[in-house]
């Protein structure tokens, strides 16, 4: 299951969220702002935050298979960041993020879009793979603590778009961005991801079709994140 194991690690290997935070706040002092990866960091980092406080607060039924998910999730994105530094060929579902970071003629709202795209879509069903493995325990088992992550997820994508659209003096970059943004949906993106973990685990003893059945993911999810990523007028 070549295609599940990939990219499952960083450079040093997180022990608990605090580590994934303080990975990517590292990351952040070392791009420019208008960076795309720079900009998607930033909001990770502050659904990171807000699930450690949550963690903290104990909102979490099982909070040792909460930090797993979440340590494991951070850890797939961190391990293409990594690629990507080294001049490795990151998941192709990360690619156009990191072909198109230096753009000039794509917003920030769409690189963090790009950014939520990949993660979601991609990532947070083998996470949730790799967690169960780690626990050794069923996806079933978990949903409590997905659900949880992705609320926390969800509740910043409103803020993320009111942050991140243009004001009315740039409606004539504004409205194709909006048209761009709405036809994307989070919480549709989390049930995909949930959907695709329950696959995937359901296919963990055919590792052929496994790995196949991932790649295809893969190579869905960038293509949605190319789109997304597609340069508007001035």
């Amino acid at each position: 299951m070549a295609q599940l194991e990939r990219f499952t690690g960083f450079r040093t290997p997180a022990r608990g969220v605090d580590d994934v935070m303080a990975r990517m706040r590292a990351l952040g002092d070392d791009w420019p702002p208008r960076d795309g990866v720079a900009v998607f960091n930033r909001v990770y980092l502050s659904v990171t935050e807000e699930v450690a406080r949550r963690l903290g607060l104990g909102a979490f039924p099982d909070a040792h298979a909460a930090s797993t998910l979440a340590v494991r999730f951070a850890e797939r994105y961190l391990a293409a960041v990594d690629a990507a530094a080294d001049g490795r060929r990151p998941p192709a579902c990360w690619r156009p993020l990191f072909q198109y970071r230096r753009h000039p003629g794509i917003h920030a709202l769409q690189f963090a879009l790009a950014g939520i795209n990949a993660h979601i879509g991609h990532d947070l069903a083998l996470a949730l793979v790799d967690s169960c493995r780690a626990l050794g325990c069923e996806p079933a088992d978990l949903e409590d603590e997905f659900d949880r992550v992705g609320d926390s997820l969800i509740s910043l994508e409103e803020r993320i778009r009111e942050e991140l659209m243009p004001g009315p003096d740039l409606l004539q970059v504004g409205d194709p961005l909006t048209h761009l943004a709405g036809s994307w949906s989070l919480e549709r993106a989390r049930d995909g991801a949930w959907a695709s973990a329950r696959a995937l685990w359901a296919l963990r003893e055919l590792p052929g079709v496994a790995s196949e059945f991932a790649e295809r993911l893969d190579g869905a999810v960038g293509l949605v994140g190319r789109i997304l990523l597609t340069p508007l007028p001035d």
